[in-house]
């Protein structure tokens, strides 16, 4: 489906809702959620009362709506809604201190919240700080006699099922996401309507080759960019389903799922997968993953490791890739039948990218410099930043602040992030090729790798390792560790000082953050 251009008639809600209904498939199951399946039909109505009732409190085209919610129907019902009457929902993560919330809503100005009962219970007392809100919609319990608190269940209940799509056009706003906020506040990205089929059309249907036979199951959750898609709008897009999760994805729980729903795409994270592997292998327990055809994973960069054992586990490939906030889904990915085991893979179709030096000058295969990418899913920009929109987006061109090469071959290789390169003796190291081969020890569950200036400001690197369970943290075990590394690496990369953590510090959607590490 191809529509372009300023002043095209577009409605995201209409095409990856009503268009399935109109294609006849309103009986099909769209949605397993616990021990409820939710036809395409019963999907269509619950946005449309979600819709409905937006309106009636006044929400028009443009109002943002901050959305607090689990991975539940609700979440699409919400989402759907808002995007139909040309509303701009902004999903946000569920597991973020109460001041974040305040933040958020103040930064985005949104007039109206819908959250879990359980989040909104810590939060409330902040209601009267929060300088636009006028309107509070409760998923669960609400208290009773709160002007502008409204329970969900009964706020959608009478309203009608049938809602016409708002006159939004091709290139309006359709929703934010908020970035991950790794180093400062999170920012917010304004995406647009088309973008969303923008990333089915590339790497939904070209790379997974997904199909509506498929069942999606995405352990990354739907407030995420990553997750938004895997578990949301890729399934709705082809007519397929989704199995949502509300709870942590612990391993176990994880599994479980798989079991009882049988997907055939699992889309995890790194340190998911490395978790998951570790439980198998401590515990000895077996699990049935065979209705997963293909897995995918991105976040951070996955170790050749996992790949090789998650095959030799449970017979499916891991395709990993690299995507972000800003381009809303995964631009560079390894392929099915295509798999260079420590690379991102090769270009996703429809995406063009390039490795450039300080200067901006395009650099030659294997040199190791900043990665841009362009591509039609790429957001607006960032909501009220000025000059970090004039540093991230060039023209079509977006920075990604990620340090890659690529090969003779098209292959890209990530180095780090910008910020995360440490230079020895004047020659720059990836802290990520120096993580990967500390992960081949068999006492090491994860690392992270960082510089440190010792003597005479001398930058050196550090190893943060979390060792696997059982494993006793020892000083001889950091000499093991040194001497395996110098079979492995040049002289100069091994980390000179190893400290064992516990865990390590991480963003809510598993990406280490280095940063913690160098100021600890």
């Amino acid at each position: 489906m191809e529509v372009r251009g300023l002043g095209v008639r577009y409605n995201a809600a209409a095409r990856f809702i009503d268009e399935n209904v109109n294609n006849g498939i309103g009986d099909k199951v769209a949605i397993y959620y616990e021990d409820r399946q939710i036809t395409y039909k019963q999907l269509q109505n619950s946005v449309n009362q979600a819709g409905n009732a937006l309106k009636k409190l006044g929400l028009e085209m443009e109002h943002r709506i901050l959305l607090v919610c689990h991975d539940t129907p609700e979440f699409i019902a919400s989402f759907y809604g808002a995007v139909k009457i040309g509303a701009v929902p902004i999903p946000v993560n569920t597991m973020m201190h109460p001041s974040d919330y305040e933040y958020f809503l103040n930064n985005s100005r949104a007039k109206a919240m819908i959250i879990h009962s359980d989040i909104w219970s810590k939060i409330r007392h902040l209601q009267s700080r929060c300088l636009y809100l006028e309107h509070v919609i409760v998923v669960g319990e609400a208290e009773g006699g709160v002007a502008h608190v409204h329970a969900y269940d009964e706020w959608i209940g009478g309203e009608s099922a049938e809602l016409e799509p708002a006159s939004t056009n091709y290139d309006d706003a359709a929703f934010w996401l908020y970035s991950s906020g790794s180093t400062g506040n999170p920012k917010g990205v304004i995406h647009l309507q088309h973008d969303m089929q923008f990333a089915l059309d590339t790497y939904a249907k070209r790379v997974l080759k997904m199909t509506e036979s498929d069942i999606t199951f995405s352990a990354s959750k739907l407030f995420f960019a990553y997750g938004l898609g895997n578990g949301m709008y890729f399934p709705l897009g082809v007519g397929a389903s989704t199995v949502l999760m509300p709870e942590r994805p612990l391993p176990e729980k994880v599994f479980e799922t798989i079991e009882k729903y049988k997907p055939t795409i699992f889309f995890g994270v790194p340190t998911l997968y490395g978790a998951m592997i570790d439980l198998v292998e401590r515990s000895g327990k077996t699990y049935d993953l065979s209705s997963i055809r293909i897995s995918v994973s991105a976040g951070e960069a996955l170790p050749a490791k996992y790949v090789r054992k998650w095959k030799e586990l449970f017979g499916t490939d891991i395709l990993d890739g690299l995507g972000s906030t800003e381009v809303l889904h995964i631009f560079l990915s390894n392929q099915i039948g295509d798999i260079r085991e420590g690379s991102s893979g090769r270009l996703v179709p429809g995406y063009e990218a390039k490795i450039v030096n300080e200067m901006g000058v395009a650099l030659s295969a294997n040199e190791t410099g900043d990665l841009l990418v362009k591509g039609d899913s790429i957001a607006h920009g960032y909501w009220n930043l000025h000059e970090e929109n004039k540093r991230k987006f060039s023209g079509e061109w977006l920075h990604t602040g990620d340090k890659y090469y690529v090969d003779e071959e098209g292959y890209f290789w990530y180095c780090g992030r910008s910020d995360d390169m440490i230079k020895v003796g004047g020659i720059w190291v990836s802290p990520i090729e120096i993580e990967n081969a500390l992960l081949q020890h068999e006492a090491v569950l994860e690392v992270a790798v960082v510089g440190v200036q010792q003597e005479e400001n001398l930058t050196h690197p550090k190893a943060f390792v979390v060792l696997k369970n059982g494993v006793t943290p020892i000083d001889s075990l950091k000499k093991d560790m040194q001497d395996y590394l110098k079979q492995k690496l040049a002289p100069y990369k091994y980390p000179r000082l190893i400290e064992f953590v516990d865990e390590l510090p991480k963003t809510s959607t598993g990406k280490i953050q280095r940063f913690k590490l160098r100021i600890s």
